[in-house]
C-alpha cells in the first residue's frame, strides 16, 4: 500500500530533529542545516507515495547527502563568478568604469562557452533552477546537464580574465582542495582514505 500525505507528515515530524542534527554536521551551521532539510523534505515529499517503505531512511539520507553537496558547489560557482555581477546583485561599490569592465569581462568569459554550456550556467547559476528544469528545458538528461556545468565551469576558471581576478588559493595546512573535499580524505583523487 503506497505511502499517504498524513504518513509523510508524520515521518517529517519524527525525522526533523535528526536530520536536522546530520545537517548541522553536513554544513557546519544551524540555519543552513534546517533549510538544507526543508529543501530535502519538500523533494522527498512530491516522490513520497514512489518510495519503498523500506527504503525511506536510506532515501532521506542521500537526498539530504546529496542536496548538501549540490549547495556546496553551487557556492563554488557562486563564489568564482560573483566578483563579475552587477554591483546592485553583489553589494560591491564599484566606480562606473570598474562596473563596465566586470560586466564586459564576464561577458567575454561566457562567450567562450558553447551555448548549451552558458545556457546551463545562466539557468543554473543565476536563474536558480534545478538540473531537472534545465534538463528539461534543454530537452536533455540531467547527466548532460551536469557535464554542461562542469565543462563550463571547467572553462570559465581556466579563462584569462576571471582566473586573473580569481582570489589566490590558500596552501598548506587546511587548505581546501578544488575540488572542495576536506584535506586528507583523499576524496576527489581516487584514493581512500
Amino acid at each position: 500500500m503506497p505511502y499517504t500525505n498524513d504518513d509523510f507528515a508524520e515521518y517529517a515530524a519524527a525525522a526533523w530533529p535528526r536530520l536536522v542534527r546530520a545537517a548541522h554536521l553536513l554544513t557546519g551551521d544551524f540555519h543552513e542545516a534546517e533549510d538544507l532539510v526543508q529543501t530535502t523534505l519538500a523533494k522527498v515529499c512530491a516522490r513520497w507515495r514512489r518510495i519503498p517503505r523500506e527504503e525511506v531512511d536510506f532515501y532521506v539520507r542521500r537526498a539530504l547527502v546529496n542536496n548538501n553537496l549540490s549547495r556546496v558547489r553551487k557556492r563554488r560557482v557562486v563564489h568564482l563568478l560573483t566578483p563579475f555581477l552587477p554591483e546592485a546583485v553583489h553589494g560591491r561599490h564599484t566606480g562606473h568604469a570598474e562596473h563596465i569592465e566586470e560586466r564586459a569581462a564576464l561577458a567575454q568569459a561566457l562567450a567562450a562557452l558553447s551555448a548549451r554550456q552558458r545556457a546551463v550556467v545562466v539557468l543554473r547559476y543565476w536563474e536558480d533552477l534545478s538540473e531537472q528544469e534545465i534538463a528539461g528545458m534543454l530537452n536533455c538528461s540531467v547527466g548532460t546537464v551536469k557535464t554542461h556545468a562542469r565543462r563550463a565551469l571547467e572553462t570559465l576558471r581556466a579563462h584569462p580574465v576571471i582566473a586573473r581576478r580569481l582570489p589566490v588559493p590558500r596552501t598548506g595546512a587546511g587548505a581546501v582542495p578544488a575540488n572542495g573535499a576536506a584535506p586528507g580524505t583523499g576524496a576527489g583523487t581516487g584514493v581512500r582514505p
